[in-house]
């Protein structure tokens, strides 16, 4: 059975289940700092598991295009991702454990035809906090799961909490049996042997917790995370996701152009790039700061790893058109977006090799120095500067050393490379742990104060403007919009001047929902306006902006204080960026 076959049978069952079918967001979050990308099912839907009202009802499903990089560097072997797709259904305050076990029982035997034997699902065992789920367990003994295909865990494997306090609850997780050997009389789930493997996570949230501890959540909720590439690797008997036609062509394609043959390389270059390519057409670019830094080192890996099996650098354009084709059937912004994902590709190949060739320069004046002084050993610090100054790989350097008759001390690269990835995890864990993220009331204040910095732009440098992005603490807030040319002061004080006279005239901030096209038809705004179903919420602030927003926001304009432009930059390729406070 092939991916789209599987997203199209899982988001028709809950269809028929009478789910709403909500569209993907972006890979790139809207105005949430906590999270460099969109990482799980739940992030785009924290509003309405904390209780906010869906404007497609209680029960919602949809396929979520997920980036998690923290096992980047394990890209290579047989089974990471970063980039990867989350099929989910949530009930916000609905149906709970009885119903979702059911219909996740019959999602699995009946549409995907799994024989009931090979499935084994573990539940959460209890402990001082809360009792033993007995409920779930007997709902999978009902369904149809042997009692012996049932196991019991702790917090730590059948828990669910995003960060340290917030919703949570105890989860149950399905297993699919390979049917290799097992590696020992007590071979179970918990085991990392290969011959189970998780498939679906079903999250019951029905308690909250506190500094004080746990206690019961007023609206009980289900979510539920199910990954495409894993299932369709499953299904279809194969030993890794680069087997199936998600990765198969270009995969074929890579070992005809490669003159060294390394599999490893081969799953970086084609993960990479597939990653890469969705969020450039999410509206990512790379930098050298948070999720651009991180695109960035997705394609800089991908080169590298071009060049160590010695493929021609010009045939990216040929493989990138070749993954385009592959995989527009189920991400069509691939096709739309091709000029340009192959323009911000091809660009950062050539900056990077660029960055090789000042790394090379660099490493020969210290190799002469070194020779001066009549020393033939490499040191790590040297190596380390050049990865962490110019980008130049170790092993570029290794092999220099050798061509140089140096040796070279990796034990002190390793040593400082180790410090950096543990700084670079402790960063990302920061980024990545806010899952749902607070939103106080600055934050709320800085929502409504993007859209009257986006209708001020409007009026002052054209209808040109439109917002390609936002980033917001308690302490400022960052707007990204599409300009050519950097503003001038006159224009700086004309838009602050009038985001300011719409505060202190109180306009009242309306929330609507209506039909999409009826939104698109009044002119909306919206950033991505496939991302957002057939009802829509849409703020209303007066006659003055009139934009499609998940929220939250103020009730009147002059709830925010006094708005103040403190930078205009440059962020990307005709996008300015501003960054402002409320005082």
């Amino acid at each position: 059975m092939k991916a789209i076959e599987i997203r199209n049978k899982y988001l028709n069952f809950f269809k028929a289940h009478g789910h709403s079918v909500i569209p993907s967001a972006p890979l790139i979050p809207e105005n949430d700092p906590s999270v460099l990308f969109t990482t799980a099912g739940m992030q785009p839907l924290v509003p309405y598991l904390l209780g906010q009202p869906h404007p497609a009802g209680k029960r919602l499903t949809d396929y979520q295009k997920c980036v998690r990089t923290n096992d980047i560097d394990e890209v290579g072997d047989n089974r990471h991702l970063t980039y990867f797709e989350m099929l989910g259904n949530w009930s916000l305050g609905d149906y709970f454990k009885e119903e979702s076990i059911q219909m996740s029982f019959d999602f699995l035997t009946k549409e995907l035809g799994i024989p009931v034997e090979k499935l084994s699902v573990t539940v959460f065992a209890g402990d001082k906090d809360c009792p033993r789920d007995e409920v779930a367990a007997t709902c999978w003994k009902k369904a149809g799961i042997q009692e012996d295909h049932i196991y019991y865990y702790g917090k730590d494997d059948n828990w669910w909490i995003a960060g340290e306090t917030g919703p949570c609850g105890p989860d149950t997780e399905m297993f699919y049996d390979t049917g290799k050997p097992a590696c020992s009389p007590n071979c179970q789930p918990s085991c990392d042997c290969g011959k189970y493997v998780e498939i679906w996570n079903n999250v019951f949230m029905e308690y909250y917790k506190d500094e004080k501890g746990y206690s019961k959540l007023k609206q009980q909720n289900v979510d539920t995370g199910l990954g495409l590439e894993r299932m369709t690797m499953l299904l279809q008997g194969k030993e890794t996701p680069f087997d199936t036609e998600l990765f198969k062509p270009v995969m074929e394609k890579l070992t005809e152009l490669q003159k060294v043959d390394k599999i490893e390389s081969r799953r970086i270059i084609a993960e990479h790039l597939r990653s890469s390519m969705m969020i450039i057409a999410d509206g990512g670019r790379p930098s050298n700061l948070d999720r651009g830094y991180v695109l960035r080192r997705l394609i800089r890996r991908m080169i590298r790893h071009m060049n160590k099996i010695q493929i021609d650098l010009n045939e990216l354009s040929t493989i990138i058109d070749l993954n385009v084709d592959n995989l527009k059937d189920l991400y069509p912004e691939l096709d739309k977006n091709r000029e340009t994902i192959k323009t911000v590709l091809i660009e950062e190949k050539d900056k990077f090799v660029k960055t090789l060739a000042n790394g090379e320069k660099e490493f020969n004046k210290e190799v002469a120095k070194l020779k001066q002084q009549g020393k033939s050993i490499v040191d790590g610090k040297m190596v380390f500067r050049l990865y962490d100054t110019y980008g130049f790989p170790p092993e570029v350097t290794k092999e220099l050393a050798v061509e140089n008759e140096m040796e070279i001390s990796m034990e002190e690269f390793d040593k400082l490379f180790k410090e950096h990835q543990e700084k670079s995890r402790a960063g990302a864990t920061q980024k990545f742990k806010g899952g749902l993220a607070s939103t106080g009331e600055m934050e709320t204040k800085y929502h409504t104060a993007t859209h009257l910095l986006n209708a001020a732009l409007k009026q002052v440098l054209g209808s040109h403007v439109h917002q390609r992005g936002s980033n917001i603490t308690e302490e400022r807030m960052r707007f990204d919009f599409s300009h050519p040319s950097k503003m001038t002061e006159e224009e700086k004080k004309q838009t602050e001047d009038l985001v300011n006279q719409w505060i202190q005239a109180g306009i009242p901030v309306e929330k609507l929902e209506m039909k999409k096209e009826e939104a698109i038809e009044q002119g909306a705004e919206a950033m991505f306006i496939e991302k957002y179903g057939d009802i829509v919420t849409v703020y209303k602030i007066g006659d003055i902006s009139l934009e499609l927003c998940g929220g939250p926001h103020v009730s009147n304009t002059k709830e925010l204080g006094h708005f103040k432009i403190k930078k205009e930059e440059a962020s990307s390729s005709g996008v300015r960026r501003i960054k402002a406070i409320l005082e």
